[in-house]
């Protein structure tokens, strides 16, 4: 998906913004976090002792109309081994809600939270518009983003040749 940013870049340029942080929206719909997740992988390995599950390979998660992909998911479960305690992704991880894509270079799925926080090269793509930093959390509940750390965006100027 980043080649992805070519394209608003080459739409024309009216201004670059460079903040500290920066709220968007990101999906269509609330996600409801008490969905049950899916999963599906090329692998999975178990760890009994530690309550630790690993999947790798073509790693798919859904959950309700938000998907996650990556090469490498840790699960890591609740002390009382009763549901997920959070997702750890890695590898070069794609987060898709709605019309909305984002990635990044891991991500963190924090199920009772409902939070995702995405860290390393994060491009959120939203139609003909893209942002990039070094981080950004998702809020579920409500649909929005923050992201931190030198955000970048191309604003279009809705005219031009």
């Amino acid at each position: 998906m980043k080649f992805l940013i070519l394209p608003v870049l080459l739409l024309g340029f009216a201004t670059t913004t460079l903040a500290q942080g920066t709220g968007v929206a990101f999906g269509t719909i609330r996600q409801d976090t008490g969905l049950p997740v899916e999963m599906s992988a090329d692998n999975l390995s178990v760890d009994q002792e530690t309550g630790k599950a690993i999947f790798t390979g073509n790693v798919v998660i859904g959950q309700g109309d938000m998907r996650l992909s990556a090469p490498r998911v840790l699960v890591v479960y609740r002390g009382d081994t009763d549901g997920i305690q959070r997702l750890e992704a890695s590898g070069g991880v794609t987060l898709v809600s709605g019309p909305d894509a984002a990635e990044s270079e891991s991500a963190v799925y924090s199920i009772d939270s409902g939070t995702i926080e995405m860290s390393g090269n994060v491009l959120l793509s939203q139609g003909r518009s893209a942002l990039s930093a070094d981080r950004m959390s998702v809020r579920l509940s409500d649909g929005t983003a923050r992201m931190s750390g030198r955000v970048r965006t191309i604003l279009q100027s809705g005219g031009g040749d």
